[in-house]
């Protein structure tokens, strides 16, 4: 009977496995090269948003936007070509053909041949130019004014992707409104400052040591100990690779070891990566899902969708503190636009005289920043460690409950929308509150009882302000202490492959050989 019952349950798992990867849809697990309309709609179903008091009216928006999505770099176009260089070759060592998916032994990049790359593409546009429809019809009152480019400001970089998401939100959100074609278009202003000085929307260009930042990983939430510092190459953003991708390397290792099973191909580990970089550009800018996608189960997809993930959390996100710091003159920008449109509300200035929105394009390196300036994804605990400056826990691996995806931090056109309101004073001390949108969808703020509507005091108290307390050029341009060598790689690739679960030194009955193996890094 029992080995009966086994068979049983064994079937019955298998049946539910095959029903949730079914139901798994890869262009959801993109991290940051996800498509905004695959995870716009994303909503955390354990919050509840703040039901507006009737009488509360909207006075002022501010956008916060990245650009849409967009073709490969010229970069990455090469290496797509060498991919299918490199696709020929282990063809003709193939061992059994029959193992070998059919659209691989005929497959051609999709952007063989191009010269350039990079370009918002037209699903990008559609992002944008959606997006503002949808923002229009949300907030009509801020609309109400004849557009004038200091009542409705929109700012972007000089990189003609962002810029050319400006053109397609404001093309959207003053149509009908002009008497330009049969859309009643209008023309508008787009303004950028130099790349080199753009301090509000580029700030990671000009931080000098942000460019040559050590990475902190807290050993605290790995055996509560002391911390764990990798230098990194200052010049590692003009193309050297980051020291946080060798935490890809035991994980990469181990999918590889399962493709070359599988399929009968010696793929190596940058195959193996080369070819999820073509599975993310392929789901998300050409909604094909069943070529490279569909060479990894979704168990190996979920791991490498955490392994980007970790690396915006550690290079951009919560990782290191300098990450969202250097973003203080963004924020600043965002609450001076918010006490000029509540001083122009007070004073009664005549409609059209004051701005109604501040809107803002750029990119993954703006926007995430940005979200961790306002504490998002995090939970109370969380937030109070980085208001002390102390560092978090990483991202757990896949099948573990996390805050922090990429997909939904920072997708192509994510967004964080705040939005300023004017309420009456009989029934609370607050006249003025601010609600947080991020890709549309109110979430709550640890710093302010986890509400998404907060009162403007209490944000720029518990929020805002302990952030002003930091000079950018002091943070940026100041000379930084002293950065520890960088281990060697053997040493280094063996404290991640204990990071990424593949060792058990670590575990809790081994604390003392994991103490060890941290301090031959120190």
């Amino acid at each position: 009977m029992r080995p009966l019952l086994i068979v049983l349950l064994i079937s019955v798992f298998a049946i539910v496995s095959i029903a949730a990867d079914d139901h798994f849809d890869v262009r959801q697990h993109l991290s940051t090269v996800t498509r905004y309309g695959a995870v716009k709609d994303f909503v955390n179903t354990s919050y509840v948003p703040v039901k507006i008091p009737d009488q509360c009216t909207p006075i002022h928006l501010n956008l916060v936007a990245r650009h849409g999505t967009r073709s490969p770099t010229k970069k990455r176009i090469k290496e797509m070509e060498k991919l299918a260089d490199r696709l020929q070759l282990l063809l003709s060592e193939a061992k059994d053909a029959n193992k070998v998916p059919a659209w691989l032994k005929t497959w051609q990049s999709p952007w063989k041949g191009k010269r350039t790359g990079g370009e918002l593409i037209k699903k990008g546009e559609e992002e944008l130019y959606d997006m503002a429809l949808r923002i229009r019809e949300r907030f009509p009152d801020l609309l109400g004014d004849e557009y004038h480019p200091d009542v409705y400001p929109i700012k972007a970089t000089q990189i003609p992707r962002a810029s050319a998401s400006a053109v397609a939100f404001g093309t959207g959100f003053f149509s009908q409104r002009g008497s330009l074609g049969p859309g009643r278009h209008r023309a508008f202003s787009v303004t950028s400052e130099n790349r080199a000085s753009d301090l509000v929307l580029r700030f990671f260009e000009s931080c000098q040591n942000y460019k040559g930042v050590v990475i902190v990983i807290s050993q605290e939430h790995l055996v509560h100990s002391s911390y764990l510092l990798v230098s990194v190459k200052k010049e590692y953003r003009k193309g050297q690779e980051p020291a946080v991708s060798k935490l890809k390397e035991p994980l990469l290792d181990e999918i590889t070891s399962a493709l070359v099973k599988r399929y009968e191909l010696n793929f190596n580990r940058q195959d193996t990566a080369s070819l999820w970089f073509l599975c993310k550009q392929e789901a998300s800018l050409l909604d094909i899902t069943d070529q490279s996608c569909a060479l990894f189960k979704p168990s190996e997809v979920a791991l490498l969708e955490w392994t980007d993930d970790l690396e915006v959390f550690l290079l951009k996100g919560y990782g290191q503190s300098i990450n969202y710091r250097m973003g203080v003159p963004l924020l600043r920008d965002v609450i001076q636009s918010m006490d000029q449109a509540i001083q122009a509300k007070e004073e009664k200035h005549a409609p059209g005289s004051y701005e109604k929105a501040r809107l803002r394009f750029a990119h993954a390196e703006t926007v995430v920043p940005f979200t961790c300036l306002l504490g998002l994804f995090l939970d109370g605990t969380e937030f109070q460690k980085i208001q002390r400056e102390e560092p978090l826990e990483l991202p757990p691996k896949p099948n573990q409950p996390r805050n922090w995806r990429g997909s939904v931090v920072a997708p192509f056109a994510g967004n964080n929308i705040l939005v300023l309101y004017s309420c009456p004073a009989e029934d609370s001390s607050s006249k003025y509150f601010v609600q947080v949108l991020h890709n549309e969808q109110p979430i709550p703020m640890p710093g302010c009882g986890n509400s998404d509507f907060c009162p403007f005091e209490v944000f720029k108290e518990k929020i805002v302000g302990p952030h002003m307390k930091h000079d950018y050029n002091a943070l940026c341009n100041s000379k930084p202490g002293p950065q520890v060598k960088k281990p060697q790689t053997s040493k280094f690739s063996q404290f991640f492959s204990w990071l990424l679960g593949n060792s058990d030194i670590g575990s809790s009955n081994k604390p003392e050989l994991a103490l060890k193996l941290v301090a031959e890094f120190l």
